[in-house]
């Protein structure tokens, strides 16, 4: 069979390694092209289950990081239970307490991932603030209402002067009992006691939720 020169046009018959005319090769070597990005991946993703990849080339479900955006719903969650638990009568403390632990039985349950004991703590201090939060909201709308503003204040002044009267005689305590019945001194007072809140709310709500961690942390492990 004969074929022309890709050089010169000249008709070389099969088999002729260079042509006659102008000694141009005849015998080219076909270079396959590489396999594109995609279908090399899924050639790896069809592979067979014997064929895995090694353990160094994996990252395990449970060392990804905490995601926190899928931790603020239940942490909202475990922070409105708390307040409504103080609403019911339950103690301040044990109410920040058991928010704290819940935080991480909700987030447990909607992410399904394994809480260690310092992720427990950090998803308590956050359902901890959202707690302070959610009071210091309730008693700002409160007291934007003059008669409940005037309770509430009664309310403190009349538990300080409880709390005064079960302690030794003091000056110094009468002194600042007298200085807390004025709108100033109240105001004061009002804003330590919401610092005091606020941190041990964190320090609280830290403590059930490091428990819950190291509860369900070691039931994962086992």
């Amino acid at each position: 069979m004969e074929q022309s020169c890709y050089k010169c046009g000249s008709i070389v018959e099969e088999g002729v390694a260079f042509c006659p005319q102008c000694s141009a090769p005849q015998i080219r070597v076909v270079i396959a092209e590489p396999v594109p990005a995609p279908l090399a991946f899924a050639a790896a993703t069809s592979l067979p289950d014997s064929e895995v990849l090694p353990a160094s080339q994996t990252v395990p479900v449970l060392a990804l990081p905490m995601q926190w955006s899928g931790a603020l719903r239940p942490c909202a969650l475990a922070a409105l239970v708390a307040t409504l638990l103080m609403f019911l009568g339950l103690n301040p403390f044990v109410a920040m307490f058991s928010g704290g632990f819940l935080s991480v039985v909700f987030y447990r349950q909607r992410r399904g991932s394994m809480i260690k004991a310092g992720s427990g703590a950090r998803l308590g201090a956050l359902s901890g603030i959202l707690c302070f939060g959610i009071m210091a909201l309730l008693v700002a709308l409160a007291s934007s209402v003059s008669d409940l503003r005037t309770k509430i204040r009664d309310q403190v002044i009349e538990n300080a002067q409880k709390w005064a009267a079960s302690r030794p005689p003091d000056p110094q305590l009468q002194a600042a009992l007298d200085q807390l019945k004025t709108p100033e001194g109240f105001f004061m007072a009002l804003i330590v006691a919401s610092i005091f809140a606020f941190l041990l709310s964190i320090l609280l709500a830290s403590l059930g939720g490091a428990l819950g961690g190291a509860i369900f942390g070691r039931r994962d492990r086992t």
